[in-house]
């Protein structure tokens, strides 16, 4: 398998607090990686190091088969960033902000601008792209943001928590397109303090604690590893709490837990067949069940079993960097 970021012990230190404490990452090319954690945990820092922003005080990385510490410069030829903060020039235009970009990286006046009108038609800009960034909403800002960071066609695109603050619907189109670029290829480090975002984006996820890898895998794989499953059954009627209590205790050997005012009743299980041996028992039974399911444990509840906390915005150990495009 080939792999466009491989770190190993990465070790990040300010003063007396110790941001990584030895983190080790391995993301296949042209895949997408979720790396979460609480506040604090880390996330930022892991990427400035990768993005060459920070050096390491320990360990190793490679990003696209090139060291970060000895050859920064080749690792930013093919590397784009979105960070937390939108790095555009508010008085110019949408077009002019890319173009901008683009004659940065080297290219002619009619390449650079051939570019920036191609990713504002592909983030769906076109319309907006004479007018001042500035006049932008927050959705399109952050897909103007993440369209400055594809103009040198990066190998590898480093997102930083991408849709903080985006209402929904915004949301849902930067979540559109980041799938599309790893479609076409290109490798995603995704850090964010949205779960949901990870789980439905994230090819396998890392949780970092205190500059700790704490668990690593598919979305599915750490869900598994809180606690198997659930099962949930809504009656019709509250007359019938009492019967399906008493066959599922007798199932599971463990009484259920009972929500009276929902009529939901939930028992952890083992063993999912128990969900066909418990359609027949409430048919015999002659008991209505509205809903009826074997659920995984949320990606929430695998986050709050490993760090004992929740997500929240990245604390920051030091001044913002805004740069959004090092290819």
């Amino acid at each position: 398998m080939s792999y466009a970021i491989q770190a190993e012990g990465l070790v990040k230190r300010y003063r007396e607090h110790t941001a990584l404490a030895g983190v080790d990452l391995s993301v296949p090319a042209g895949s997408i990686a979720g790396l979460l954690g609480p506040n604090g945990a880390g996330k930022t820092t892991a990427v400035r190091i990768l993005a060459t922003l920070l050096r390491l005080d320990g360990g190793q990385a490679s990003v696209g088969g090139f060291d970060v510490s000895r050859q920064p410069l080749r690792v930013r030829e093919i590397i784009g960033l979105t960070g937390q903060y939108a790095a555009l020039d508010e008085e110019m235009t949408g077009l002019e902000n890319l173009a901008l970009i683009g004659r940065l990286l080297d290219m002619n006046r009619r390449s650079a601008r051939a570019r920036a009108e191609e990713l504002l038609e592909q983030f769906e800009l076109s319309d907006a792209g004479g007018r001042p960034a500035k006049g932008y909403s927050g959705g399109m800002r952050r897909r103007l943001d993440l369209a400055a960071s594809l103009v040198g066609r990066p190998q590898v695109l480093f997102l930083d928590e991408p849709t903080t603050g985006l209402d929904p619907h915004s949301r849902n189109q930067v979540w559109s397109m980041v799938r599309s670029l790893a479609d076409e290829g290109v490798t995603v480090l995704l850090t964010t303090q949205y779960l949901e975002e990870a789980d439905r984006l994230a090819d396998r996820i890392t949780v970092i604690d205190q500059g700790r890898v704490v668990a690593e895998g598919r979305a599915d794989e750490l869900k598994r590893r809180t606690g198997g499953q659930s099962l949930q059954v809504r009656t019709s009627l509250p007359a019938d709490l009492d019967t399906v209590a008493g066959i599922l205790t007798d199932l599971v050997g463990r009484a259920p837990h009972r929500d009276e005012e929902s009529n939901l009743l939930t028992v952890p299980v083992e063993d999912p067949v128990v969900l066909s041996t418990l359609v027949r028992r409430l048919d015999a039974a002659g008991v209505v069940a509205d809903e009826l399911a074997l659920r995984l444990p949320s990606l929430d509840d695998v986050f709050l079993a490993l760090t004992g906390r929740t997500t929240g915005p990245e604390e920051i150990t030091e001044a913002p960097v805004k740069e959004g495009n090092l290819a």
